[in-house]
C-alpha cells in the first residue's frame, strides 16, 4: 500500500462518519449505483453504455497526465462507496492498481485490459475489436449492479459495437491508398496498436508514457529521419505543450495535425462529453489529411 496507508488509516474513521454526515448525492438520488472510473476510457464508454442509468464519475481530472496521476484521499472515500471500479490495467495505471487495494467490500473491481490479449503496447482501446471487448465487460458489469436496468444496457451495447464496426470499415476504406503510410508522432506511445492495425508505419518521440524520454538526441534524431523521409506532417496530442510539436515543424516545414488517445481528454471536450466514437473520427480526419489519403 506503501504512500496510501495513512490514507487507510484515515477511513476506518472517516468512512464512517462520511457516510453517515455527508453521503453522495447521486448515490441517494433513486438508490442510482455509483460507478467509479479511472480516466477517460472507462468513463466515456460507462457513460455511453449506461445511458443515465447509473452514476458515472472519473478519477482523472480533465487534462490530467494519466500515468502518473496520484489521487486525493478523497477518491478512496468515493471509492468505497462505489459499486464498482473500472480501470485499464495495472500496467498503465499503476495509481489505479494501487488504490483498488483500499475498495469497499462491495465495491467490484474490473480491470479491462485482463481480457484483451498482452502486446507491446497498452493503449488496448486503439483498435475497434479491442473497443467492443471493453464495451462488453463494462455492459456486464452494470447489468450485475443494476439488473432492473438489463434491457437498456444490452441495447446500449448493440449500438456501440454497431459504430464500432462502421468506424472500423471508415478506416479500412479511408486509410487504404494513401500517398504516405507513416505516422510520425511527435508524443508517447498511444497509437501503434492503431496504426498495426491498418498497416501504418508509426515513429514516436516517447515511450508509452510522457515521462523523462523528450531528449535533445531523440528530437534531433526525429527531425533527421522527417527530412530524410520527405514526411508532410506531424502528428501530436491536442492536451500536450505545442512547444515540442512545433520545434520539429520549423526545422522540417512538416504541418501539424491532432491525434487523440482518449486516455486523457481536453475540459472543453470533458464538458461537451465527447464520446470514444467522435474523438476516433477525429483521429480519422487527421491521419486522412497526413498522409495525403485520396476520397474514396
Amino acid at each position: 500500500m506503501r504512500k496510501y496507508v495513512f490514507w487507510i488509516l484515515f477511513l476506518a474513521i472517516a468512512v464512517v462518519l462520511g457516510v453517515l454526515l455527508f453521503p453522495s448525492k447521486k448515490a441517494q438520488m433513486a438508490n442510482t449505483p455509483v460507478v467509479l472510473t479511472s480516466g477517460y476510457v472507462p468513463y466515456t464508454i460507462t457513460q455511453q453504455l449506461a445511458g443515465g442509468n447509473v452514476s458515472v464519475q472519473m478519477l482523472l481530472p480533465p487534462g490530467a497526465e494519466p500515468h502518473a496521476f496520484e489521487p486525493t484521499p478523497g477518491a478512496l472515500l468515493t471509492l468505497k462507496q462505489a459499486a464498482a471500479f473500472i480501470y485499464v490495467s495495472d500496467e498503465l495505471e499503476p495509481w489505479a492498481a494501487d488504490l483498488a487495494k483500499a475498495a469497499g467490500v462491495q465495491t467490484r473491481l474490473v480491470q479491462l485490459a485482463s481480457t484483451v490479449p498482452a502486446g507491446a503496447d497498452p493503449h488496448i482501446w486503439m483498435t475497434f475489436d479491442n473497443a467492443k471487448i471493453l464495451a462488453a465487460q463494462i455492459a456486464q458489469v452494470l447489468e450485475d449492479i443494476a439488473p432492473a436496468r438489463k434491457e437498456i444496457f444490452e441495447k446500449n451495447l448493440a449500438k456501440f459495437n454497431r459504430e464500432m464496426d462502421q468506424l472500423n470499415s471508415a478506416f479500412q476504406t479511408a486509410l487504404a491508398r494513401c500517398r504516405s503510410r507513416r505516422v510520425v508522432h511527435v508524443g508517447h506511445l498511444a497509437f501503434k496498436n492503431l496504426a498495426d492495425a491498418y498497416h501504418l508505419q508509426l515513429t514516436a518521440l516517447s515511450g508509452t508514457s510522457h515521462e523523462g524520454e523528450h531528449s535533445a538526441k531523440k528530437l534531433a534524431q526525429l527531425i533527421k529521419q522527417i527530412k530524410e523521409s520527405n514526411v508532410s506532417a506531424i502528428f501530436t496530442e491536442d492536451t500536450l505543450s505545442p512547444r515540442l510539436a512545433q520545434t520539429v515543424a520549423q526545422e522540417t516545414g512538416a504541418q501539424i495535425l491532432p491525434l487523440y488517445p482518449v486516455e486523457h481528454i481536453s475540459k472543453e471536450d470533458f464538458n461537451h462529453n465527447v464520446t470514444y466514437a467522435e474523438l476516433m473520427h477525429r483521429n480519422l480526419e487527421s491521419l486522412k489529411r497526413g498522409l495525403q489519403c485520396p476520397a474514396p
